[in-house]
């Protein structure tokens, strides 16, 4: 889509309330959304601002998350989008996601459960399906890898122990975390995740393998099994 002759800029604005400009003297945490998605997009419509047209793409797909979860058709066509904006949107929406999961010789050992879903939940928290994922830690509780396991509807019956403990037993690893979605962004635990939480536990026990938690990842929210002290009395 070509901009539209006489569409607004972001040079436009008066210089304080310039997101560019603002973004370079006190840091893009001061910036909103909106004004964050308005410096990737640049210029706006006519009679509609960058800022604007940054808040209505993300009212129109729910947030940032619908928006990482939306397909780059469904973006490019949005009107005053096209293909450079939707390009832009999208590719540092994937800067941000492979930022989230670095490699591992940068990844920090795991302390606490907050560590753990730092590295999956701002992309697993944008899945529109269920997924089943492993973290592989080392004897220091450093990430080795992220193995996806599963992806679909999951639960005890479908989710095989054997094929659980495969990538583990593969590197040697001492402790391993399991982590799956809730697409519906509610991350209460559902008797299936409790079963397949137990029996992975007890599985740990005898290949000496320890599972330190089992994470559920929910919209902008996560719970520990192990703090709730769920599967693992």
């Amino acid at each position: 889509m070509v901009e539209e002759k006489g569409s607004y800029r972001i040079a436009d604005l008066a210089p304080d309330e310039r997101p560019r400009e603002r973004l370079k003297k006190v840091g893009p945490g001061a910036l909103n959304t909106a004004e964050l998605l308005a410096v990737l997009l640049r210029t706006g419509l006519r009679g509609e601002s960058a800022v604007t047209l940054g808040q209505r793409l993300l009212n129109t797909f729910g947030g940032l998350t619908g928006l990482q979860r939306a397909d780059y058709a469904e973006v490019e066509s949005l009107k005053g989008m096209g293909e450079a904006k939707a390009t832009a949107v999208k590719a540092a929406i994937e800067i941000g996601q492979r930022l989230s999961v670095q490699s591992p010789e940068s990844r920090p050992a795991i302390s606490s459960p907050a560590d753990a879903a730092a590295l999956v939940q701002y992309e697993m928290s944008g899945l529109a399906q269920e997924h089943l994922r492993e973290l592989i830690l080392d004897t220091r509780n450093r990430v080795v890898d992220i193995e996806e396991l599963y992806k679909g509807s999951i639960n005890f019956t479908s989710a095989r122990i054997a094929e659980i403990f495969k990538p583990a037993i593969v590197r040697e690893s001492a402790a391993i975390i399991l982590v799956h979605n809730h697409p519906s962004g509610d991350p209460t635990p559902s008797p299936d995740d409790l079963a397949l939480t137990k029996a992975v536990r007890e599985a740990g026990q005898l290949l000496d393998i320890e599972l330190l938690d089992h994470l559920i990842i929910g919209q902008g929210r996560y719970i520990s099994m192990k703090e709730r002290k769920l599967g693992f009395g």
